[in-house]
């Protein structure tokens, strides 16, 4: 059976690591291949072409494995895939040959430190459409606070870069209620973006996660936070000011200009499958037909993932475990319903919760979406 899968591919390298962030990265500062440092720019770029090969291989292994007939979306995550500067082009000049590259949207993210000139003159030659900017704020008590990379004078010039190649075309996001944040500061946040084009906001309120630097240092006191309800104040105030601003919030953290949604992320919460590729990075394979799927998942190790050059046939570091038909539809309304318009109609879920759907009719399901899947979760384990 031919497929459509929207592909996503993970870059864990950073500059730098933020003591808020618990996904799986590694600091290129401390980069070690056999043993001995990485330290000068030649051997970084050797290091950065060695895990591109196995990136690429990987890649092409699911396309054919698959039979994946076309890729309508792709998305570069991290980490902070503008480290890799225009070693990417490798990567991007590789999935021009894959037939089923037919992207509609090919988003890249980058991070103010590492945004250069020549890495968006090679994105936009590489057939990138949109470039998502990690700003998080532009207040320099807090930035330092989490040690976040940067300052408010770098932002300010890659926002103008990006602008300059993807017009129309950059996503940003912003984190309220980090150190020393408030409301005053948010709505100069939002300001400040809005002073140039950008189509697509991302808001995140701060989650701290257990074993991560920042978690240590409220836990022992060097760091506070606001409580909870002026948390969710600051983040409220933010999605105010979007949507007077003319955004549509159209998912639980994601506002965009009429027609600049991210189609890639849209076919997550819809469900439609995609492959995953990269150090931690996971896919779902879904047969629609069947109603099943499967989940493919990287382990968080670099090392390994670069052993494993040749796919399954290498060092076995990815795990695949099949999803019951009971827990697909739960990952369908949980996904489903942080989108404005709910999950694909194709899944049927309506059958499953009417009562769940009637009591929180007219409601605002993606403001108090925990409460609602606890109810929906509940009336589908009776349901089945």
């Amino acid at each position: 059976m031919n497929r459509d899968l929207s592909l996503y591919i993970h870059i864990p390298l950073c500059n730098s690591l933020c003591d808020y962030c618990d996904f799986y990265s590694i600091d290129i500062n401390g980069l070690k291949r056999k043993g001995r440092k990485v330290k000068t720019q030649s051997t970084q770029s050797e290091y950065f072409n060695i895990f591109l090969d196995s990136l690429i291989r990987d890649i092409y292994n699911q396309v054919e494995r698959f039979n994946v007939s076309n890729i309508p979306t792709v998305y570069i995550g991290g980490g902070t895939p503008s480290v890799l500067g225009t070693d990417i082009k490798v990567l991007f000049d590789a999935l021009k040959f894959l037939p089923a590259f037919n992207s509609v949207e090919f988003t890249v993210e980058a991070n103010p430190e590492s945004l250069t000139e020549e890495f968006l003159a090679v994105c936009k030659e590489g057939g990138v459409t949109r470039i998502s900017l990690g700003v998080q704020t532009f207040h320099e008590p807090s930035r330092s606070s989490v040690k976040r990379t940067g300052d408010a004078s770098m932002i300010k010039k890659s926002l103008s870069l990006a602008n300059k190649y993807f017009p129309g075309a950059l996503s940003v996001d912003i984190i309220t209620g980090l150190p020393f944040h408030t409301n005053k500061i948010v709505k100069e946040d939002i300001n400040k973006l809005l002073d140039y084009e950008v189509a697509h906001v991302s808001v995140y309120s701060l989650t701290v996660e257990k074993e991560t630097p920042l978690y240590k240092k409220i836990k022992t006191g060097l760091l506070s936070l606001s409580n909870i309800d002026a948390a969710d104040t600051l983040w409220l105030n933010a999605r105010d000011m979007l949507i007077d601003k003319g955004f549509e919030h159209y998912e639980v953290s994601n506002f965009a200009k009429k027609g600049k949604q991210c189609l890639h992320n849209i076919r997550y919460w819809r469900m439609s499958g995609w492959m995953g590729a990269g150090p931690s990075a996971s896919g779902t394979i879904i047969d629609f037909e069947k109603g099943t799927a499967r989940r493919l998942t990287y382990k968080p190790d670099v090392e390994a993932y670069i052993r494993q050059r040749t796919g399954d046939r290498g060092q076995g570091s990815k795990d695949q475990i099949a999803i019951s038909n009971e827990q697909l539809l739960k990952e369908v309304l949980l996904m489903g319903y942080r989108y404005c318009y709910g999950p694909d109609p194709m899944w049927g879920v309506e059958r499953y919760i009417p009562k769940t759907l009637e009591k929180w009719k007219g409601r605002g399901i993606m403001l108090f979406l925990n409460s609602f899947l606890m109810e929906a979760f509940e009336e589908l384990e009776k349901a089945r």
